[in-house]
């Protein structure tokens, strides 16, 4: 299949674009959020190809990501699948998507979380659960040092917790990883802005914990790759994340304290988070492993244009 998406999401679409298909990416010399293209800080198939938006003519199926796609890819008669990565935003209990009673596509929920919480009215739904390129590194914990991966910290505050980081930092240095983290930097908070994923794979292996404490968020994959390389993860007990990491796989808790003193624990036992991150990477390969991701991508992408013949 030829399957048109904007390159939105660079990790969900790494996963995405291993399959089996020609993947489309809109191109602009920009490179804005109109036209990024490949991805330049993690590894994509020759198979991703960036194009012209207004050049492209026939398509298959049409990943979209964003409400504002749905205008631009109008003249193409093909289906569409609508991908919500995110938690609704506002008055939760009332919010309505913004693909809200629509028969002209269906919404795919990456979290189970997502699907309970968006009202999208009659739009069909279904759930496909995150899959990742397993990570090349692996857990060595040699470093009594704490870490973080999300975008945005600053300017997303509470929402991703940053108002916390500075509890964990009194137990171990903590290092944080990903875009828009420059503003975090302190004699006990190191920022480490947008490494190429490999390179971050390595140095968060390095770290004792990995801490995920996002107050309100679908699921971040970066959570699921920490898992699969064998950490152990010390979490907020909020939205999916209470459904990905077992009891024996990490610490989860709404009671801050009780994660701070995880964190004192782990930095003070190291092989008590080797046994953790073990049954995490376990956990992980098997909920969240490429090969299901993939072929459920297959399943509904077949369904879809079957259903459009």
């Amino acid at each position: 299949m030829r399957i048109l998406l904007w390159h939105v999401h660079g990790s969900w679409t790494t996963a995405f674009v291993q399959g089996k298909h020609e993947y489309l990416v809109p191109v602009n010399a920009a490179r804005d959020p109109w036209g990024r293209g490949r991805a330049r800080t993690y590894d994509w198939p020759a198979s991703v190809v960036e194009v012209a938006l207004d050049e492209v003519r026939d398509v298959d199926a049409i990943v979209l990501q964003r409400p504002e796609e749905l205008d631009r890819v109008a003249r193409f008669d093909a289906p569409k699948i609508y991908v919500e990565h995110n938690t609704p935003k506002g008055d939760v209990p009332q919010t309505r998507h913004p693909m809200a009673d629509r028969d002209d596509l269906v919404v795919a929920h990456v979290t189970h979380f997502n699907d309970l919480f968006w009202d999208v009215g009659g739009t069909r739904t279904t759930v496909i659960e995150h899959g990742i390129v397993a990570p090349a590194a692996r857990f060595t914990g040699e470093l009594e040092r704490l870490a973080v991966v999300t975008n945005e910290p600053v300017r997303r505050g509470r929402v991703t917790g940053t108002d916390l980081y500075g509890r964990f930092a009194a137990v171990a240095p903590l290092d944080v990883f990903g875009l828009g983290v420059a503003g975090l930097g302190s004699d006990r908070i190191t920022a480490y802005e947008d490494p190429p994923q490999s390179r971050m794979h390595e140095l968060l292996a390095q770290r004792r914990a990995y801490l995920h404490l996002c107050r309100w968020t679908s699921l971040g994959l970066s959570l699921i790759e920490a898992m699969q390389l064998g950490m152990p993860v010390i979490a907020l007990a909020t939205t999916e994340a209470v459904a990905a990491v077992p009891p024996d796989a990490g610490v989860l808790a709404t009671r801050v304290q009780t994660l701070v003193e995880a964190a004192h624990w782990l930095i003070e036992e190291p092989e008590a988070g080797r046994r953790l991150g073990e049954r995490a990477r376990e956990v992980a390969r098997a909920r969240y492993g490429l090969d299901r991701f993939l072929a459920d991508w297959d399943r509904l992408l077949e369904e879809e244009t079957c259903a459009s013949r």
